[in-house]
């Protein structure tokens, strides 16, 4: 049984922010050795209201507007093209503002409440992220963080799937946001980065990346071919259990594995993958772009939808994604997920855009 002819939600829209990476093509291959001291995305970012943003809020934005163009959702001007309530936002970042807690409450600590600033206190929220897109570009939809462990990113793709198959929304922009900043590093009890943007210890990821997600027939009606389509969805208490889930909805050749981060390397496909799986290809992004906790997902989905467009929507190969290792790792849950051509949901349209 082939899951993608019942999917609800296909991604149109693809954005990056993070050092170094022109674009969401980049996600398939390593970063530059020296990505580190390539420009800012945050720098992209113009106009007044950034004063009181957190780093994971700027870098979120950046990757927002990115997707939200790819995907035909806004024009030159930035203006959305579509109405507000038709478009939700869904976040993904177990760190994100951290760093704005933590100086609020050192400030509390040592001055009282009375030293806070009316400014920075709405911005301790843990919906600071989902809401400041939402507020910036007008999106009136559903709207909500998670801050789930290792598997928030998933997480945060199913929850804009199933808001979208309820009917709540026509279309949901997911983004995956983590700031690699002294607060963070603390936090994650790592050795803070040497003035070269180096640290002893392996990197953490500091960027965002964003997806549109919407409604099949959302798409066919904008006339925007889709890049992928959204799949089975599973979360379990073990990895092997969660990808055994999804390859029971879908049994077809799995043509590239996008692995969960793990400390002691994943080197060949789980037994659950099952035989139809082959030679599966691996493709660690956190190896490649440092531990990235709630983005992972995001970043998985953003570099699988990459990878099935690239197709041109031949073959019938699947991406496998999936994250948090679960209760043999220590992780509280596991997710995976599969995403595939859209060929089968929604037909190619002749002279479509994206």
């Amino acid at each position: 049984m082939r899951s993608v002819r019942t999917a609800h939600a296909v991604i149109t829209g693809l954005g990056t922010a993070v050092r170094g990476l022109p674009g969401p093509e980049g996600l398939l291959g390593p970063l530059p050795a020296d990505h580190r001291r390539a420009g800012d995305p945050v720098s992209r970012l113009t106009g007044r209201g950034l004063r009181y943003k957190d780093r994971a809020t700027k870098l979120a934005m950046v990757a927002a507007r990115d997707a939200l163009s790819a995907a035909g959702l806004t024009d030159e001007a930035g203006g959305l093209t579509v109405p507000g309530e038709s478009v939700g936002v869904s976040a993904s970042t177990n760190y994100g503002n951290v760093d704005t807690v933590c100086e609020t409450v050192r400030t509390i600590a040592e001055s009282t409440y009375l030293a806070t600033s009316p400014m920075m206190l709405p911005a301790t929220s843990s919906n600071v992220v989902a809401s400041w897109i939402a507020i910036t570009h007008g999106l009136r939809g559903a709207n909500l963080t998670l801050c789930n462990g290792p598997t928030s990113g998933l997480d945060a793709v199913n929850w804009a799937r199933l808001l979208i198959a309820s009917g709540r929304v026509e279309r949901m922009l997911v983004v995956g946001a983590e700031p690699d900043n002294p607060a963070v590093r603390h936090v994650a009890d790592m050795p803070d980065l040497a003035p070269d943007g180096t640290s002893g210890a392996p990197d953490l990821f500091d960027g965002a990346v964003a997806l549109v997600v919407e409604s099949p027939e959302s798409a066919e009606a904008r006339g925007v071919r889709p890049l992928a389509a959204v799949g089975a969805y599973a979360r379990r208490g073990g990895h092997a259990d969660a990808v055994a889930k999804v390859r029971a909805l879908h049994t077809g050749r799995v043509g590239l594995w996008c692995v969960p981060e793990h400390p002691e390397g994943v080197c060949a496909p789980a037994p659950a993958l099952g035989a139809a799986a082959g030679s599966v290809p691996v493709h660690d992004l956190s190896a490649l772009h440092g531990a990235a906790s709630g983005a992972l997902g995001v970043l998985q989905c953003a570099a699988a939808a990459v990878w099935l467009d690239g197709r041109g929507g031949a073959g019938d190969d699947v991406v496998l994604v999936s994250a948090g290792i679960g209760d043999v790792g220590g992780d509280d849950a596991s997710a995976a997920l599969i995403l595939t051509t859209p060929d089968a949901v929604v037909p190619r349209l002749a002279g479509s855009t994206r």
